[in-house]
């Protein structure tokens, strides 16, 4: 008996890379979302793809082409519609000019979609989302691909800068790989939330780097003491070549790592940087370890 004839499909390699050439950015996370703007009446079923800070709705998984598309890179806040219930799904995107609903299949992807949109648009994993370990080690991962993304932005951005004034030929602190590359402990919060990072995760480290009052500069965020713990704040100022550390006696330094490696080595390693992805594979180890001996 002769088999039906089936319309050739595209292989899922070639769609993905022809995705990758349309919209230019690193696929993030994936899979079925039903969305509608908050005015509308109706849901709508999309393949969607979280690709750098954008999300990409498909009208079919193998539709090459994307139908509409959300920047999210100026996102206000995700915000569950049933926050006390916990079988919730649905959560509110709000941006500066529009809001978009938007409901998973159940309520344990609800939550690793709103973790993964949070993660990459506030550039840190969310810390008060109930995730499981592999989907926050996931998270951490893609948060450095971002970081290392936006990193390269800056530095095209930079260069082309400079071609355009090159008589303005100054020393740059963006020379090196080491310069360049973000402190694992840099999470784009605020202080209070920072403080709540430190004092939840004790075990991930004791000091944040985090960005300043205003976008040109940074603040350290430091949590302390053996047994009634003090947390302290530094201001780190942004200058052409440098970055100096706000203390009774200013400190300039090269890097931002070397603004990192600046407070460990002078408390003899007291303070350790906060990189929550490093703490939970420590704990996700340590899980398995014990499984084996058990």
């Amino acid at each position: 008996m002769e088999k039906p004839v089936q319309t050739p499909q595209p292989a899922p390699r070639r769609i993905s890379q022809e995705r990758q050439r349309i919209t230019g950015l690193p696929l993030y996370f994936q899979g079925y979302l039903s969305v509608r703007h908050v005015k509308s009446q109706e849901f709508r079923a999309y393949w969607t793809e979280l690709r750098g800070t954008v999300l990409f709705f498909y009208d079919d998984k193998k539709a090459p082409t994307y139908s509409q598309k959300l920047d999210i890179s100026a996102l206000t806040s995700a915000t569950n519609i049933y926050p006390n219930e916990n079988d919730s799904s649905q959560f509110i995107l709000t941006l500066s000019n529009e809001e978009l609903e938007v409901k998973a299949d159940n309520c344990e992807y609800g939550k690793e979609w709103k973790g993964f949109i949070l993660t990459v648009a506030k550039l840190s994993v969310p810390p008060d989302e109930l995730l499981l370990p592999e989907q926050l080690t996931r998270m951490h991962e893609v948060l450095e691909k971002e970081k290392k993304r936006r990193i390269t932005l800056d530095d095209h951005s930079n260069a082309s800068l400079n071609k355009e004034s090159l008589h303005e030929s100054l020393p740059s602190k963006d020379n090196s790989s080491t310069a360049t590359a973000m402190p694992a402990c840099f999470y784009a919060v605020s202080r209070k939330e920072a403080i709540e990072m430190l004092e939840k995760n004790p075990s991930c480290g004791n000091l944040i780097l985090r960005p300043g009052s205003d976008s040109k500069n940074y603040a350290i965020t430091v949590r302390h003491g053996p047994n009634v713990p003090c947390i302290k704040h530094y201001r780190v100022m942004s200058k052409e070549t440098s970055y100096i550390i706000e203390l009774e006696r200013k400190v300039s330094l090269a890097s931002l790592q070397d603004v990192i490696n600046y407070f460990v080595t002078q408390t003899q390693g007291n303070l350790k940087p906060f990189v929550m992805g490093a703490c939970h594979n420590a704990l996700r180890t340590a899980h398995s370890s014990e499984s084996k001996t058990q």
